[in-house]
């Protein structure tokens, strides 16, 4: 664990000049999740190669073309936590997929997927820092209707492990001003924010 002074944390797009802080980062982790790159809610089950360093060129091919979005928190000029998101053409893939669309009454304009805080950065609110981050940068693009899916552990009697919480809490989300729409898969929910334009 770090010492860790969140007035100086920044945060920044996932591009292009961002890239290798970003790789960094992931690097550190072993890619994350097992290999993953943060590359699951890119594809399909049937897409999937699950060999890690398909799923880091594939990851850097999308960030060079402007189809990989993240809110990326920086101490300085390390990287040091992210909160994934883009359009649903970007980030098709979801977890309790069937579910979530016979419920479905409207799209969102963007959904936010997963987070990631490197190990040393964790229990200081990095992720809800960078959920505020994509926020902004939704908000920077034009805003829109942006859709999460948090867990929700509200009467859960046993400890989650903070590497399960990919989508971290509904708590949180709401924090953040998210309203909850409707429950999806156990202990998984829907939640949205319309963001307005950057003025």
């Amino acid at each position: 664990m770090v010492d860790v002074d969140t007035a100086a944390l920044t945060v920044r797009p996932l591009g292009p000049d961002t890239w290798a802080a970003w790789e960094d980062l992931a690097a550190r982790h072993n890619g994350v999740f097992g290999g993953c790159w943060c590359t699951w809610f890119h594809t399909m089950p049937a897409e999937k190669t699950r060999d890690a360093d398909d799923n880091r060129s594939l990851k850097r091919r999308l960030v060079d073309e402007a189809r990989a979005h993240a809110a990326v928190v920086f101490d300085g000029d390390e990287a040091v936590a992210w909160a994934q998101y883009g359009p649903p053409a970007e980030l098709p893939n979801i977890h309790h997929r069937t579910e979530y669309e016979a419920g479905l009454t409207s799209p969102p304009d963007y959904r936010v997927t997963c987070f990631f805080v490197d190990r040393r950065y964790r229990r200081h609110g990095l992720a809800e820092i960078a959920l505020h981050g994509v926020v902004d940068l939704v908000a920077q693009a034009g805003g829109g209707v942006l859709e999460g899916y948090p867990h929700d552990l509200a009467g859960a009697t046993k400890k989650v492990a903070s590497s399960f919480l990919y989508a971290t809490t509904r708590t949180m989300f709401e924090r953040v001003g998210f309203e909850l729409e409707r429950p999806k898969g156990r202990r998984n929910t829907v939640m949205r924010l319309v963001v307005p334009p950057a003025s």
